[in-house]
């Protein structure tokens, strides 16, 4: 009896091992991200995602964004645009107020971003970015770019950015989106940012992002083509359809 109880248990055991590696197999075939090679964009491009867009600053120059819109690949186009803003206290983007008219009447949905620094004050950096951006419903929550330490201690950085955060969402009553990458959203930031949606930075590698914390938004290439556009720019893709990027968007009933 007890031979036939251990074959039992044994059994059990061995069969939920290959249940279980099943699953795994199954879930990381669903999960597996196809690049596809577009020439006339200049890159490979994650195919599973519908949404592509991408983000500039005065480095791209002037844009032609009807041609950036008009430009299409089988089934790849330019959807949305993230635009520099600003940057600290005092630096504006020379080309953004150009970008963000032209873009918004070739009709992409808009993002603004400021490029923050947890050395300078973040009150007089949200001011900065408010005196410059001047976000309307339909347009994407504002983007808090944080990439850099400054040599500042992890609850630096954490206190400081919170205030920007939460400035912003006191102004459009809406969640503001954190631009980062992995590494430093794992050593700086961490969960006390959790709620905030997520746009990712990690490129060359064709995975998606290996971190556990969960994005809307990750930023796959820095050398894509466009047309409208002389230099190489940043590619994006979108983790959802378009009803959900209208639903990120600020609303019209923010007041």
């Amino acid at each position: 009896m007890k031979r036939n109880w251990t074959r039992i248990i044994l059994l059990t055991v061995l069969t939920i091992l290959l249940a279980l590696g099943a699953w795994k197999w199954w879930y990381s075939r669903e999960e597996r991200i196809f690049f596809v090679r577009y020439d006339e964009f200049g890159i490979d491009i994650p195919v599973n995602y519908k949404i592509h867009g991408i983000d500039v600053s005065k480095f791209q120059k002037d844009i032609n964004w009807h041609a950036v819109k008009q430009m299409q690949v089988d089934k790849i186009r330019i959807s949305f645009a993230f635009i520099k803003a600003t940057e600290g206290i005092t630096r504006q983007d020379a080309t953004f107020r150009q970008n963000w008219e032209r873009a918004g009447r070739a009709g992409l949905v808009r993002g603004a971003y400021h490029f923050f620094y947890s050395t300078r004050d973040p009150l007089k950096q949200a001011i900065n970015f408010r005196n410059v951006a001047d976000l309307q419903p339909g347009d994407l929550p504002p983007v808090l770019d944080i990439e850099t330490s400054n040599n500042q201690p992890a609850a630096v950085i954490r206190s400081t950015a919170k205030i920007w955060l939460e400035e912003m969402e006191k102004a459009y009553k809406v969640k503001p989106i954190i631009y980062t990458n992995i590494h430093f959203y794992e050593t700086y930031l961490g969960s006390e940012f959790d709620d905030y949606p997520l746009w990712i930075a990690h490129y060359y590698q064709k995975e998606r992002p290996a971190s556990k914390r969960a994005w809307l938004f990750w930023q796959h290439s820095d050398i894509g083509r466009v047309n409208g556009i002389r230099t190489t720019v940043d590619f994006n893709v979108f983790r959802g359809d378009s009803a959900a990027l209208a639903r990120l968007c600020i609303p019209a009933n923010r007041n």
